[in-house]
């Protein structure tokens, strides 16, 4: 089995050997199959929802560190992943559906400074459900956020990767 494997049913899912659910959502987290592989020890999941929460408790679980390294592993909005053609197919879909993959060079340049500013002031890259917003949100809410403080972006942004996952696992796995 691969992570390829789409339309996944719930019973079939809980039925896998730890390895094969890894493998099914390993990537639902970004570059972190450590969050599936826990979350398969809570098996069977009653629901795509019982399953994210799961997924997200080991998120939340996590010591604050691994948090912000997992964080890191997130690619920049535009950034150089983006460039590098090197960010994962779910991220590549999420930034095009906000028009993030075809920015004018004045865009480029701003989200670029931006994206420094709050890496800079937060130790982590800027984290929105970007299919929740248009553009011009993405850019007023990044402003406004490089105001709060870091706890307060650490919290925000978890609860981005909870917005962004939930779709994801709701793609891959059938109720």
């Amino acid at each position: 089995m691969t992570e390829a494997t789409l339309g996944l049913d719930l019973d079939a899912l809980n039925a896998l050997d730890a390895g094969d659910f890894v493998d099914a959502l390993g990537s639902t987290f970004e570059h972190s199959p450590w969050v599936a592989e826990g979350a398969s020890a809570a098996r069977p999941f009653a629901s795509i929802d019982q399953l994210h929460a799961a997924m997200m408790a080991v998120v939340q679980g996590a010591p604050r560190d691994t948090q912000i390294a997992f964080l890191c592993g997130h690619p920049e909005l535009a950034g150089k992943e983006a460039v590098a053609g090197t960010m994962t197919r779910d991220s590549v879909g999420e930034q095009a559906s906000a028009g993030l993959n075809a920015l004018s060079p004045a865009e480029i340049g701003e989200l670029r400074e931006l994206n420094a500013r709050y890496r800079e002031r937060h130790g982590f890259p800027f984290i929105i459900a970007v299919r929740r917003h248009s553009k011009a949100e993405i850019f007023s809410l990044l402003r406004n956020r490089l105001a709060q403080g870091s706890d307060t972006e650490l919290t925000e942004a978890l609860n981005q990767i909870a917005a962004i996952t939930r779709l994801r696992v709701q793609a891959k796995v059938a109720a």
